[in-house]
């Protein structure tokens, strides 16, 4: 059973855990360095809008945020990550479903946007499934000083509609 809830302090080391790699990590929160740290995790949240944490069976399996709060409208979803034991059960989308909600309905939000790097390739087949679509590329360098492209997304208009129209009474 999936629920969400605002983070919480004596979340954190879990939350912390969920990265598994380095890369996993930069995909997650580019300017942290690996292995994530309670103190980097609380500096981005302090910084940050509406933490959530998504709930498997009560125990915290998800976290994201929102990196901007309707600047001209829009709501940009960041920091999206699963912990290894919810991967492919779900969550990810709850979460990610769950920050759009907050947006259209919290924030009155007129545009929802996430991005994702090329080589995170099941954040950006589940981004694109649940209706976000790409509307730029930036070139970006990753840990290893390898190029990649960060592709920013916005949730298409038809989608922000059904999201609407299912969150009414």
């Amino acid at each position: 059973m999936l629920s969400h809830r605002e983070v919480r302090p004596e979340d954190v080391h879990g939350i912390c855990a969920f990265p598994q790699s380095a890369e996993e990590l930069f995909y997650l929160f580019p300017k942290a360095s690996h292995p994530l740290t309670p103190d980097q995790l609380r500096a981005a949240i302090a910084q940050r809008f509406d933490s959530t944490v998504v709930l498997l069976d009560d125990r915290v399996c998800g976290f994201a945020n929102f990196y901007v709060r309707v600047v001209s409208g829009t709501c940009a979803i960041g920091n999206v990550v699963v912990a290894p034991e919810a991967r492919g059960r779900g969550a990810g989308r709850y979460l990610v479903e769950t920050m759009i909600r907050k947006a259209l309905l919290d924030h009155r939000a007129a545009e929802v946007r996430i991005s994702c790097f090329n080589g995170n390739v099941a954040g950006l087949l589940l981004y694109s499934k649940l209706g976000f679509a790409p509307f730029a590329v930036e070139p970006r360098v990753d840990p290893r000083g390898a190029r990649v492209a960060l592709v920013h997304m916005r949730l298409g208009a038809g989608a922000m509609d059904a999201y609407r129209q299912a969150d009414r009474p």
